[in-house]
């Protein structure tokens, strides 16, 4: 099935090169916006798998955005491509509900790649942000709460790829780890989160950080 796309970005020619070169490449684009209240209320009805989000809009931030449309569409896969690195808006955004997070400096290769995988659930991350997100969240962690006794119960194999998560491998590299194909690592993760009732790999993550299964 083909990725549907919608993209956000307040410029209008950025905008339209992304959408022709997510059209290229194959995906279905099936809205643009260059405003954030209005790219919720689209994004409400014609439902994307994943979102383009530009960090700076005319009418709210991106941050903002995100919000909006993790209330909306608790299952969209949000992708920021903005010309910020700075550490804070990366952690304001993954904080709000992002999936990924790439610099619009990356080359195409790289964005179009970071697309499909931010559609399939993979926390995608500009060189050097992953670590500080993961970092991050390790200091909100320093305290882990204890255990709930009413905790969802995973499997040995569940808990094993959700400690690799929490070191953050990638779905390929968890998959060499323990042999396994790809799509069983997907299927793992994706038991793992219906079960603990969490969104996306980066929640998963900070789930396994708060319980130390990251060491």
């Amino acid at each position: 099935m083909s990725i549907r796309v919608m993209v956000v970005d307040d410029h209008p020619m950025w905008r339209e090169g992304v959408a022709r070169d997510l059209t290229e490449a194959g995906l279905d684009v099936v809205a643009t916006s260059g405003e954030g209240r209005q790219a919720v209320r689209v994004a409400a009805a014609v439902r994307p798998d994943l979102v383009v989000l530009d960090l700076q809009l005319p009418d709210v931030s991106g941050v903002e955005v995100v919000r909006g449309l993790r209330a909306a569409l608790p299952e969209v896969r949000v992708l920021m491509l903005s010309a910020s690195g700075e550490p804070q808006s990366v952690l304001d955004a993954v904080k709000a509900g992002a999936t990924g997070y790439l610099v619009k400096s990356a080359a195409p290769a790289e964005f179009l790649d970071a697309v499909r995988r931010t559609a399939a659930g993979e926390p995608v991350f500009t060189p050097g942000l992953a670590g500080l997100v993961l970092g991050e969240y390790r200091r909100l962690a320093a305290a882990p709460p204890a255990p709930h006794d009413d905790a969802p119960r995973l499997t040995d194999r569940e808990t094993e790829v959700l400690r690799l998560v929490a070191k953050g491998l990638s779905y390929k590299q968890i998959a060499e780890r323990l042999r396994l194909s790809h799509r069983t690592v997907q299927n793992h993760v994706q038991n793992t989160l219906g079960k603990l009732q969490l969104h996306n790999r980066v929640e998963l993550t900070r789930y396994a950080i708060e319980r130390g299964l990251d060491g």
